[in-house]
Order: structure tokens, then C-alpha cells, then sequence
């Protein structure tokens, strides 16, 4: 049986010569603390909670569904932040015992905010 530890980091790409404005967008947007180094491949490392965000540049464009999910403490205040700051915020189908909403980075990468109910159990 494979048993896993906890969720460690997710690798986002952005288009090349875009990691400045990335590096801007994440830490002045979002709030997020950059992890200074040099890490493989150029990329940029965030600290978000107890896991990581990685950036990298690729060629291509890259735009789908597929994202990382971010638990929030609480979801009304990041919302009202990223609007705020301009940050179109989109909405999916529901999904019981959780409420949430998305929002796309500079570069297209689509990223869920959620709350559980405090009446439902995460499990």
C-alpha cells in the first residue's frame, strides 16, 4: 500500500520571460512569501501554508481546468482581497459540504478556493 505524508508542493508553468511578472503577481497579489535560491530550471518557489508552489517558464501555451485547490481559514475574506485587487473570481459547480471559487493567474493557471462547512467533516 502506498501511504502518503501530506501534499508537498504543486509546479505551475508560465510562459518564458514571465517570471517576473509572476514573482509579482504571487507575492503582491497573493500574499504569498518567496522561498529565495536557486532552484532546478529557473523556477520560482512560494511558501503557501505548509506546502509549496513552484513556477516555472515553458514554451506553449497552457490554458485547462486542471489546478491546485487551496483550503482557506476563510473564504469571504480572500475573496473580498482578490476583488479588491481587481481578481476576476469564477465559480463552478457546487459541491456538498464546501463552498468555493476561482481565480486564473496572469498566465492562465486556474487556482480554487475553498472552505469546508463548519457542519460537515472533511473526511
Amino acid at each position: 500500500m502506498i501511504q502518503f505524508i501530506r501534499f508537498d508542493h504543486i509546479l505551475l508553468p508560465i510562459p518564458e520571460g514571465k517570471t517576473e511578472e509572476a514573482r509579482v503577481f504571487y507575492t503582491q497579489t497573493m500574499g504569498l512569501t518567496e522561498i529565495p535560491g536557486n532552484h532546478p530550471s529557473g523556477a520560482i518557489w512560494f511558501t503557501i501554508a505548509d506546502i509549496e508552489l513552484h513556477l516555472r517558464e515553458e514554451a506553449g501555451s497552457h490554458y485547462s481546468l486542471r489546478h491546485p485547490a487551496f483550503e482557506m481559514a476563510n473564504l469571504d475574506e480572500a475573496r473580498s482581497e482578490l476583488e479588491q485587487k481587481g481578481i476576476d473570481i469564477a465559480y463552478s459547480s457546487d459541491i456538498d459540504g464546501r463552498q468555493r471559487f476561482f481565480v486564473r493567474d496572469p498566465f492562465g493557471n486556474r487556482i480554487e478556493f475553498l472552505q469546508y462547512d463548519s457542519s460537515k467533516s472533511q473526511a
